[in-house]
């Protein structure tokens, strides 16, 4: 059985949609001025170092900026992280465990920063445009901090300005690719979701 690996969240909550004007640095700015929440689904690819895939999984997510997020694996495990700026909770329901992280550490210099973080995106991500590929304009986010999970993150935008793929390699040497579907953008999301209770009788570990 293969396990989410709880520094992949991180990567996986920047996986956002977004309009574009121009190329795709200037997108993902546009973005975290004017998007405040999403909603959608997501399919997820796992490759190891060797390109072969070892994990598929597909779920929904909530995002609300700053630092509030849901995001909940459905096939073929279910798994739920839940952010509220403070906290991370890591929840797997057939282990009934949940792991709670501090979310000023769990967070750092990964991809939500990116996205989720109060700073600039340039305080945590050297940005470069990649130009062109198979129609659609991409770019690449470097972490600034050695301590970081991930070597980079790719983003590729379709024509119209959605981002419809990302690619993003971690010190392992696996790749994970995301895909979104069904995409709602500054939905009306209710703050339950932001709020976390461990089942009874749970397995809890406090990092």
């Amino acid at each position: 059985m293969v396990r989410l690996n709880c520094s992949i969240f991180f990567f996986l909550l920047s996986l956002i949609p977004v309009l574009t004007e121009a190329a795709a640095i200037n997108s993902l700015k546009t973005f975290i001025q004017e998007t405040r929440t999403v909603r959608a689904k997501f399919s997820q690819t796992l490759y190891d170092k060797n390109s072969r895939a070892i994990q598929e999984s597909t779920g929904t997510m909530q995002f609300e900026r700053p630092e509030k997020f849901r995001w909940a694996y459905e096939e073929p495990y279910e798994q739920l992280i839940v952010g509220n700026g403070t906290q991370v909770w890591f929840y797997d329901h057939d282990l009934n465990q949940v792991t709670i992280r501090q979310f000023s550490i769990a967070i750092g210099s990964s991809p939500a920063a990116l996205l989720a973080g109060s700073s600039t995106i340039e305080d945590n991500f050297e940005l470069v445009e990649l130009g062109m590929q198979n129609e659609m304009e991409w770019l690449e986010a470097t972490p600034k901090s050695k301590e970081s999970a991930f070597e980079f993150i790719q983003m590729g935008f379709s024509p119209e300005g959605a981002l419809k793929i990302m690619a993003l390699r971690d010190n392992f040497g696996q790749t994970t690719l995301l895909s979104f579907s069904e995409l709602d953008k500054n939905p009306t999301l209710p703050p339950d979701l932001f709020k976390f209770i461990p089942p009874d009788n749970a397995d809890v570990i406090t990092e």
